[in-house]
């Protein structure tokens, strides 16, 4: 076993209708279950934030979505409410099959950071448990695809590329915000550190 999908954050907060609804984002679905089959392993990830979450607007005096604030850790975009614990904007797609995943990586739990990333959260530092995971079980290929592309799907594909592990992003299986040219900075990162981008 060498190979694994990373569904990044097919959630109903980021799929049309939802608090941060990214375009388009439930008509990946499908083909990412397509996709499912063709890998020795399947990780979901899903983000799970408290009420209260230092990375919404919300918890900000003053503060609208979509501001950037300076974090102990570095920027961070401040968001709508999205994804909170136990919500139904939290839960996985209805029609994403749940039950392909080996493991389930829950990120953005602790109230004061935020986690893109499917391995590490915002500081760079604190992981995720994801790289310990792949490494017990031989797993050295990994291809990505969910929401977003620009933010938690390149994150995470940065992330795997620099801990050693070769990256494919599918893209035509992953969706951006693009929030002021955050996709085309987000396609540079990853070329930058090894991404091999398909279908882009």
């Amino acid at each position: 076993m060498t190979n694994a999908l990373i569904v990044i954050d097919i959630q109903n907060d980021f799929c049309p209708g939802g608090a941060l609804a990214v375009p388009e984002g439930d008509m990946i679905v499908p083909r990412i279950n397509a996709m499912m089959g063709d890998f020795d392993a399947v990780i979901l990830t899903q983000d799970w934030h408290p009420a209260g979450h230092g990375s919404f607007a919300s918890s900000h005096l003053g503060k609208s979505p979509y501001e950037v604030i300076d974090m102990p850790y570095g920027a961070q975009v401040l968001w709508p409410d999205h994804c909170m614990q136990g919500t139904r904007g939290g839960a996985f797609h209805d029609d994403l099959q749940t039950d392909r995943a080996d493991m389930i990586i829950r990120k953005g739990f602790r109230r004061n950071i935020d986690s893109y990333s499917a391995f590490f959260e915002n500081d760079h530092e604190t992981p995720t448990g994801l790289e310990g995971y792949l490494r017990t079980r031989g797993i050295t290929d990994l291809t990505l695809a969910g929401l977003a592309t620009d933010f938690c799907v390149h994150y995470s594909a940065v992330d795997a590329a620099r801990l050693g592990f070769g990256v494919t992003v599918r893209m035509e299986e992953s969706r951006a915000i693009d929030l002021d040219g955050s996709l085309a900075a987000a396609v540079a990162a990853m070329k930058a550190t090894g991404v091999r981008l398909s279908g882009a």
